[in-house]
């Protein structure tokens, strides 16, 4: 699995509509084939920062993801709203093919 992490911090005036900017962007890319996951957060400390977690089945869906039409509109849509140029973190994680249970926490009856 590809795993890659991307945070961006916008321009106060483009973080209320963010979500809404990036939606076509996240509906094309959330339907690839080789798409695990594709999940929005927005920072609890700093409204202009949203982290973007996504995962590809293989290098194979990952290449295809930064070369497909929606791709290149997306990053150039994203381009007039980032305040700094975002920041990534990408990694294969071999033999994973999407999210794990932790096992450190379960859900039970509050006390």
């Amino acid at each position: 699995m590809i795993f890659i992490t991307v945070k961006f911090t916008v321009r106060p005036e483009h973080a209320e509509g963010w979500l809404d900017l990036v939606d076509d962007f996240t509906r094309a890319t959330r339907a690839e084939p080789g798409n695990l996951f594709f999940e929005w957060s927005r920072s609890v400390d700093d409204p202009t920062v949203f982290y973007l977690v996504e995962g590809f089945r293989d290098g194979e869906a990952g290449k295809a993801h930064v070369e497909a039409d929606h791709f290149t509109a997306g990053t150039e849509t994203m381009s007039t709203a980032v305040a700094t140029r975002p920041s990534i973190v990408s990694t294969e994680i071999p033999g994973m093919d999407g999210w794990g249970e932790m096992g450190e926490v379960s859900p039970r009856e509050s006390a």
